[in-house]
């Protein structure tokens, strides 16, 4: 039995943590790891396609190249704001949810946080597989699987080895993209395709949707990496390095894949053979081929790494548990890993239609939780919070926090008139012109009601709205 000071030993690779308080004697780093986390992160062939979702919509290539930068800003800026939490309180994002709903209340947005995971998870795994499988010659199946375990012994690893995985990916993506930008723009008529522009508003909404969306699901976790950073690390600089890592990551990728839909088309089956193709050469394929499931690893590693992270949270709001070490999270990395991988392999044939509606959807349940966590954090509770309350349902914060609760409902609910998607389209869209706005609606007016149904409250956090956050950041607890 290892002993506890060999549990805390701050240099293994082998992380010891779960979702405790993160002690300041452990804290290491600096922003600028955030900024190759997150540009690893995004640039991958996920946002490829999601770039090129813009073009096969409908709508022309210099446009969707707009719209597709103007919804990452947007959605980048949100989910960097949730960044900024990460060394201020030393705990994974979704923990700050209680201070919010109630230590048990944040099941509710936990619940969708743990799908949304699962989900990426399925969908990354679709691309990555088609990537391994051509390059080891094994077919889509057995990449998928073989991808699928290799993401959950990175996850299963922690925060130390997935950081290590993110710069290299980060240099061999920015190479491989570079290459096959080149490669375009020497074969592809790219004047031709640019100067053929008319704006359509609905059309750009939607390509700024598909941005948005993309930012947005990090949410729920962009703090899980942030978390290790000393304490004293300014917010400015973990905010600015995360929208810098991820705006760029993501638009070079979207943008490479709206111009290559422009080019060749876009459809159903093997995309990534589609942009590994353009290389024109049988060795540098194969380098592709693996730039490709190397650079999806960074991502599928996180959405595991922070659907472990919501799971432990959910419980640890109905059952006192103590600290949650490597074997437990191996464990509840295997399940996710088994659960997603049976959804990618039962979805892989019609995944780019899957995956276009499962971004859109996934909006309504995500823009009203960040609009009210950051409400909560940034105006309410002068960025602090007592660190052993979120862990005592009898606490300051409650079990059930039904205010909250109810501003989150009526955020999903007011979204749906306005909601364009296969699943459902709301009775407005037509009288927008086909536009889909439910996301900016589900950003504002949730923010505003909990401001609302909140406020009255604000003096029942130590400190209040001016408070000094180290006055209730307690010693190391156990969560």
């Amino acid at each position: 039995m290892p002993r506890d000071e060999e549990l805390q030993r701050p240099g293994g690779l082998v992380e010891q943590h779960s979702i405790d308080f993160i002690p300041d004697g452990e804290r290491h780093g600096r922003p600028a790891g955030l900024f190759g986390l997150w540009f690893a992160a995004n640039l991958q062939i996920s946002a490829v396609v999601t770039g090129s979702l813009a073009v096969v919509s409908g709508l022309d290539a210099l446009w969707s190249l707009v719209a597709l930068l103007a919804g990452n800003l947007l959605g980048g800026a949100v989910m960097a704001l949730h960044a900024a939490q990460g060394p201020r309180l030393g705990l994974p994002q979704m923990i700050s949810s209680r201070a919010q709903f109630g230590v048990r209340g944040a099941v509710v947005p936990l619940v969708c946080s743990v799908t949304m995971f699962i989900g990426f998870f399925a969908s990354g795994s679709v691309l990555a597989g088609q990537a391994v499988g051509h390059l080891a010659h094994t077919g889509e199946t057995a990449g998928i699987v073989v991808f699928a375990v290799a993401t959950a012994v990175t996850a299963a690893v922690g925060y130390r080895l997935i950081h290590r995985v993110a710069k290299a990916a980060a240099v061999v993506g920015a190479v491989a993209f570079l290459y096959l930008g080149v490669r375009m723009a020497g074969a592809a008529p790219l004047g031709r395709i640019l100067a053929a522009h008319h704006f359509s508003a609905p059309l750009f909404l939607l390509a700024m949707s598909l941005s948005a969306s993309w930012q947005l699901g990090f949410g729920p976790y962009v703090a899980d990496s942030s978390r290790y950073l000393p304490r004293t690390t300014a917010p400015r600089s973990v905010f600015w390095a995360t929208l810098g890592g991820s705006v760029l990551g993501a638009q070079w990728s979207m943008g490479f894949g709206a111009l290559a839909a422009a080019w060749q088309g876009g459809g159903e089956g093997d995309e990534v053979g589609r942009v590994v193709g353009m290389s024109g050469s049988a060795a540098v394929t194969l380098l592709l081929y693996f730039a490709v499931a190397f650079g999806k690893l960074t991502v599928n590693v996180l959405n595991t790494y922070g659907g472990f992270m919501s799971v432990v949270t959910g419980v640890g709001g109905f059952r006192r548990i103590g600290r949650v070490g490597p074997g437990a999270r191996a464990v509840c990395v295997g399940a996710i890993m088994l659960t997603g991988t049976a959804l990618a392999l039962l979805g892989r044939g019609r995944f780019l239609e899957s995956f276009s509606t499962f971004l859109l959807f996934l909006l309504i349940f995500f823009t009203p939780w960040s609009a009210i966590n950051l409400v909560d954090f940034y105006v309410l509770s002068g960025t602090g919070y007592d660190v052993e309350a979120l862990a005592d349902p009898r606490g300051r914060y409650g079990a059930w926090n039904v205010r909250a609760l109810t501003a989150y409902g009526f955020g999903v609910l007011v979204q749906l008139p306005f909601l364009s998607s296969a699943l459902y389209t709301g009775p407005f869209v037509a009288r927008l012109g086909g536009a889909d706005i439910s996301w900016i609606v589900g950003l504002v007016l949730p923010a505003l009601v909990y401001w609302l149904v909140a406020r009255r409250d604000q003096g029942t956090v130590p400190g209040g709205k001016d408070g000094a956050l180290e006055s209730f950041v307690p010693d190391p607890v156990e969560l």
